[in-house]
C-alpha cells in the first residue's frame, strides 16, 4: 500500500500531465479545474502508484526546477520492464540523462529530465518496506 505520495509543481501543469502520460506511462486520474490552464490538484497513476501534481503559486514555497535552474528532489520508479519503459521515453523525446545501466546494488536504471527538469530515475530496484 503507497503511504508517501510524491507532489510537484509545474509552470505548464497541464502541459506536465500530458508529457508524464505519453513519455512515462502515467495515466490521468484526475484534475481540479477539469480544465483551463491552472492546476489546483491532478493525480496521475503509474501502475499502483499515484503522484500529485499542480501548477506552481506565488501563495506556496515550491517552485519548478525551470524556475529554480535546479532541481531540488529526484524520483525513483519502479518498472517492470526497464528497456521497454526506456525506449517509450526516448521515442518520446525525454531528456535522458544516463541510459540504462546495471549499478551495483543488482538494479537496472535509467535517468531522465521531464519537461520542466524534475529528475526522474526508472529501474528495477524494489526496496523491501521493512528489511529488518
Amino acid at each position: 500500500m503507497q503511504t508517501i505520495f510524491p507532489i510537484l509543481r509545474y509552470i505548464d501543469a497541464r502541459s506536465a500531465m500530458r508529457s508524464l502520460c505519453a513519455t512515462f506511462g502515467f495515466v490521468e486520474v484526475f484534475s481540479v479545474p477539469a480544465s483551463g490552464q491552472i492546476i489546483r490538484h491532478a493525480q496521475l497513476k503509474l501502475g499502483t502508484n499515484v503522484i500529485m501534481l499542480g501548477s506552481v503559486r506565488p501563495d506556496e514555497c515550491m517552485a519548478s526546477p525551470q524556475l529554480l535552474g535546479a532541481a531540488t528532489q529526484a524520483l525513483y520508479v519502479y518498472v517492470d520492464d526497464l528497456d521497454a519503459h526506456f525506449e517509450r521515453a526516448r521515442a518520446a523525446g525525454a531528456e535522458i540523462t544516463s541510459p540504462p545501466k546495471d549499478t551495483d546494488f543488482g538494479s537496472r536504471e535509467y535517468h531522465v529530465r521531464d519537461l520542466e527538469g524534475h529528475l526522474w530515475t526508472f529501474g528495477t530496484y524494489l526496496p523491501e518496506a521493512d528489511p529488518g
